[in-house]
């Protein structure tokens, strides 16, 4: 019973790299791989394999159920081997793929790069922070549970990138080839900048760091420049753009925290996704309370210990939950 787990477990996860999982599909997944430490190893030594059967995926010739025996016998017991189960056509060539690229030992060298196909590119990122050079150069560092797909080569007159997540975009300059970034029901279109995209639960929110930004919205172009922001959930219709007083977006990518008389509760909410925390405002008149400061990769204990003493407040601890008050 435990090996019919773990074989469903490997079909679903072939399914996800290869961009093929229905949404409650990844959902799973994405749990499964965040439920613990095991899990997600696993998953990073399946990606490698699966990228190592994409590099040669396109040109190898091979007998498919032949090769999926023989991978079979590599990393299965015999009675595994013995039992007559019917294959997708995708998971037969991506095996005999690996068998032919002595990718089926799971000890080879771990990277975060797997290929939807030859010609299709999938960055995805779970419980790391992943940095990605794009075929023009442009570079995209994908915060934590975020995914970008994107051609092996920018042909055509645009460039285009697929976006799940958070990212952040230094883009190479080009004004013949337009960069363009697809997410949720928003276009951001740029030719050179740097600039945070965010999605969650719908929502989606854009900030310019240098350069200029067209986002496109119900056919409505609204204009970025460095220092503004914009966003907007799936059912606004009009958006609105306002000036970006600090650079917490830009923790993942820097690791500094930047508070330019930024409230308490924006400050914890980034707090808890970079440590994987559960820091809780105890007292509602303290949410707002603002902060001038910058932690240059510091730990949590300093952090909350400088807000503490800044801000003159109590920190409780209470098992994994810290509350402020």
């Amino acid at each position: 019973m435990e090996n019919d787990t773990h074989d469903k477990m490997d079909e679903l996860l072939v399914k996800y790299l290869a961009d093929e999982a229905t949404p409650p599909e990844q959902t799973m997944v994405e749990e499964w791989i965040s439920l613990n430490t095991i899990n997600g190893q696993y998953f990073l030594h399946f990606q490698q394999i699966w990228n190592e059967s994409q590099k040669v995926a396109a040109t190898a010739t091979v007998d498919e159920n032949k090769a999926w025996q023989r991978f079979q016998k590599k990393i299965k017991t015999a009675d595994l081997a013995k039992r007559k189960t019917r294959i997708p056509g995708w998971w037969r060539v991506a095996a005999s793929v690996l068998f032919i690229a002595g990718a089926a030992w799971l000890t080879v060298s771990i990277i975060n790069n797997q290929s939807v196909s030859p010609e299709i590119q999938r960055i995805t990122s779970i419980n790391e922070v992943i940095k990605d050079t794009l075929p023009d150069g442009s570079i995209a560092t994908l915060n934590k549970h975020s995914a970008i797909t994107y051609p092996s080569s920018f042909k055509g007159k645009t460039r285009n990138v697929k976006l799940k997540g958070e990212a952040f975009f230094s883009v190479k300059p080009d004004r013949q080839k337009p960069f363009i970034i697809e997410v949720n029901d928003v276009q951001v279109k740029v030719v050179g900048t740097s600039f945070n995209i965010r999605t969650d639960n719908g929502s989606t929110e854009v900030i310019v760091e240098t350069g200029l930004v067209q986002v496109t919205k119900n056919g409505s172009i609204t204009e970025l420049k460095a220092g503004e922001r914009i966003s907007f959930s799936l059912a606004d219709t009009l958006v609105r753009k306002e000036t970006s007083a600090d650079k917490l977006y830009h923790y993942y990518v820097s690791r500094t925290f930047v508070c330019d008389n930024t409230p308490l509760w924006k400050l914890v909410e980034k707090l808890n996704e970079a440590y994987n925390a559960n820091i809780r405002i105890g007292k509602e008149h303290l949410r707002k309370l603002p902060l001038t400061v910058t932690f240059e990769d510091e730990s949590l204990d300093v952090i909350l210990n400088i807000i503490r003493q800044t801000l003159m407040i109590k920190i409780i601890r209470n098992e994994d939950e810290i509350i402020l008050q």
